[in-house]
């Protein structure tokens, strides 16, 4: 199937994913500066988030993003992720180097660390609110756990909505949905890679960033102290620049090199 997707501009191309509690939606701060900033960007949803429902049958996120730039004539692109959608992009990465310049991982999901208490008890309270049919309670406590304390009462809503969306696709889905899981090696990785953790964020996530540096061939790690598990919702402008730096240095110089 053909994920829902949005394209825009011209030059190196990147591709946006999105997190587990988000969708495509939740690179509206981004979109037109990396746009203006010379870059063919591409979005997608996952089967089960915004416009993209589930299907009956087993997938693979990673396969589903990579068949978005296949259908679009796109060789290779950078990836900017967030969450999980930082674990797919690390898999496309891992297991299609060729095909990759660059990630931008944004508070990252990695695919082998043994989750701590505290997330364990945020899936394990998820789990009890959704069994018990409270699907506003389950949305109100991803809200409160994910978004740091810079984020507002508007972006509290637009992650609420994302959620709500996600919920109801979910619960909805068709017997047989579910993903595909491919065992892949993060150490397979050659693409420069900036890791970006929140200082408020779960632990969880800020002990991936800090390790990719040790297991990447050529990693760095950022920690925003402010943020929480979605700096580029909670603080746009800062976030993007710090996004269109780091891409500007490892893809459009790269670029430049090569047409040179």
């Amino acid at each position: 199937m053909t994920l829902a997707y949005d394209t825009a501009g011209d030059g190196p191309a990147l591709l946006l994913l999105h997190s587990g509690v988000c969708d495509r939606r939740m690179w509206d701060p981004q979109w037109s500066a990396l746009v203006d900033a010379g870059y063919r960007v591409v979005r997608c949803d996952f089967r089960g988030f915004g416009d993209t429902p589930l299907t009956g049958e087993r997938h693979n996120d990673a396969e589903d993003a990579l068949a978005v730039l296949d259908a679009l004539g796109i060789d290779k692109a950078a990836l900017v992720a967030s969450s999980y959608g930082g674990k797919v992009a690390l898999e496309i990465a891992a297991r299609w180097p060729q095909r990759v310049s660059a990630l931008a991982l944004l508070c990252a999901a990695a695919p082998d660390q043994e989750p701590t208490d505290e997330l364990k008890a945020f899936g394990e309270r998820e789990d009890e609110l959704i069994e018990a049919g409270d699907i506003a309670a389950a949305v109100e406590l991803n809200v409160d756990t994910w978004l740091g304390p810079e984020a507002d009462e508007p972006v509290r809503g637009q992650v609420r909505a994302m959620q709500q969306r996600a919920f109801d696709l979910q619960l909805a889905a068709p017997e047989g949905a579910g993903r595909r899981h491919v065992a892949f090696e993060p150490s397979a990785v050659g693409a420069p890679c900036l890791a970006v953790s929140g200082g408020q964020d779960l632990p969880d996530f800020r002990h991936t960033a800090a390790r990719l540096p040790g297991v990447l061939a050529d990693a760095r790690h950022v920690e925003l102290p402010w943020a929480g598990h979605f700096p580029g919702l909670e603080r746009p402008a800062e976030t993007t620049a710090l996004l269109t730096a780091f891409l500007d240095e490892t893809v459009t110089s790269a670029e430049t090199v090569r047409t040179v």
